[in-house]
């Protein structure tokens, strides 16, 4: 059941650059959280990562995802967004970490890619997302 992101929280995606921390779980059911990008495209959160990377093999494998984003003006201010992953594709995946690059760095290109890096997106359909503060 695709849920959306609370309106008075969509500024910590759409204006600030707050990073989420992304839990994916493990082979053994444990958990492992990375800090990522994304953004919001069509009502479905998008993550970009490399092929290969643990959250890599872990989204293919388990789609159940959550996503924390702190308010980088007020760390008590928050999003919870819990999803499933469902669609991963290599189509467009380096425009779309260009257009994070730009969105976090100011930057027109990502400028810490990897000689034959294979970049990614992680479509995530939102089931639960609510925010505090």
């Amino acid at each position: 059941m695709a849920a959306s992101i609370p309106e008075q929280y969509l500024d910590l995606i759409n204006t600030k650059k707050a990073f989420a921390q992304l839990a994916t779980l493990m082979p053994d059911g444990s958990p492992q959280v990375t800090p990522v990008w994304l953004d919001l495209a069509d009502g479905f959160v998008r993550v970009n990562s490399a092929r290969g990377r643990q959250k890599d093999y872990n989204m293919r494998r388990e789609p159940r995802v959550a996503l924390c984003l702190m308010d980088p003006d007020n760390p008590y201010r928050y999003l919870e967004i819990r999803g499933r992953v469902v669609e991963v594709t290599e189509q467009g995946a380096d425009a779309h970490i260009d257009l994070l690059a730009k969105k976090y760095l100011g930057a027109d290109s990502y400028p810490f890619r990897q000689n034959g890096e294979v970049r990614v997106i992680y479509k995530i359909e939102i089931t639960r997302a609510y925010g505090h503060g």
